[in-house]
């Protein structure tokens, strides 16, 4: 317990002071970008794809929620500390004598997925027990993505109207078209691209073997910034090199992603059931309430339940009822695949004392109704 506050304080320590750092640095970037009432402008058009995305992956989170703490982290961190970064490393880069087109296909593809792959791997080393696989993976890499674009596309804006972008005078119709390319045909890309990593990262916590989880991360890196490169580089063959390539390749791709996310969140349930099922074998839990933990739908409907025989106080101890067995269920299924991190013991102990504490107060449909 002490190494775990230890470590889970060195990362909220990091990552709030290198937030801090990196929204100054931003908010004098952005405010030199471009006058007041262009910026707002900009910046609300760059709001707008933002909720739709973190809505679709906080519905991929749904089998085992994430900390919201943590999810608004990785927001924060490409909002903010990824793009500052990159930006930095960016000039440098021109600074040594880069040209326009190496930064954009190459430079900018390296910088800017490895600014935000660090979040990944800060979690990774300090956060470990909140990665559970590869969907946790894509889920956190999805939020710094989202984040990163949503600065990005600020400036991108901005420039655009302010004609300062070097491609026409500005003004509406400039805005439009960059709006329509960047916010409406292409606002996944960032987090398409990051994905990778965070795939990278899902396959190095579930794997016993050193080699793979190296490997793993590399690959998942270089994914992210070749996916990136091609990407980029699809936009200086003007624009119809840009449609080919989003039509016949980043688009059948990020769908190829999209079906592998949806495959991996409808295996969850089956993990679940198998780790629950081994569980209550141990006497961890009644075998019967794991039809109840393992199914969205059953969740939903036991919380249902609570509520309408106990009100508020009984919904919350269902809440709290599921979230210890979800945690339990996650953390024994990596016990069974030979993965379980250090502290398997004493955090088992934890859920399992969660679980007993609620249990008496708490009845799935077709159950007997306990009496406090």
């Amino acid at each position: 317990m002490p190494s775990r506050r230890r470590d889970s304080v060195a990362f909220t320590v990091i990552v709030t002071v290198l937030v801090l750092l990196g929204a100054l640095v931003m908010a004098a970037v952005i405010a030199l970008s471009g006058a007041p009432d262009s910026l707002a402008l900009a910046a609300l058009l760059a709001a707008l794809p933002v909720g739709p995305l973190v809505g679709c992956f906080m519905w991929l989170d749904r089998y085992e929620p994430e900390p919201r703490s943590l999810l608004v982290g990785g927001l924060l961190w490409g909002a903010f500390v990824a793009t500052a970064a990159a930006l930095l490393f960016q000039g440098i880069g021109m600074a040594g004598g880069a040209t326009n087109e190496q930064s954009l296909s190459l430079l900018a593809p390296v910088t800017e997925e490895a600014t935000k792959g660090a979040f990944l791997v800060l979690l990774l080393w300090w956060r470990r027990h909140e990665l559970d696989g590869i969907l946790d993976g894509i889920v956190y890499a999805g939020m710094v993505g989202i984040g990163f674009a949503f600065t990005e596309n600020i400036l991108y804006l901005a420039a655009a109207y302010n004609g300062t972008d070097g491609l026409g005078p500005g003004g509406t119709d400039a805005l439009t078209v960059t709006f329509i390319v960047r916010c409406l045909l292409s606002p996944f890309a960032h987090p398409f691209f990051t994905a990778f990593i965070g795939i990278g990262v899902g396959v190095a916590v579930t794997s016993r073997k050193g080699v793979v989880r190296l490997l793993a991360l590399v690959g998942g890196y270089a994914l992210a910034v070749f996916t990136h490169s091609l990407w980029n580089s699809s936009t200086l063959g003007g624009t119809g090199n840009f449609f080919f390539v989003y039509g016949t390749m980043m688009f059948p791709a990020f769908l190829g992603l999209i079906a592998f996310a949806l495959y991996r969140r409808r295996s969850e349930k089956g993990m679940m059931a198998a780790a629950l099922t081994d569980a209550s074998r141990r006497g961890l839990l009644p075998a019967t309430d794991i039809p109840w933990l393992v199914d969205l739908r059953a969740r939903r409907r036991a919380r249902q339940f609570a509520k309408q025989v106990g009100g508020q106080a009984a919904e919350r101890a269902m809440r709290d009822y599921q979230a210890a067995a979800i945690e339990l269920a996650y953390l024994h299924h990596r016990y069974l695949r030979g993965t379980a991190p250090r502290d398997f013991a004493e955090r088992g102990q934890e859920h399992v004392l969660a679980l007993n504490a609620v249990r008496p107060y708490i009845s799935f449909p077709g159950q007997v109704v306990p009496t406090r």
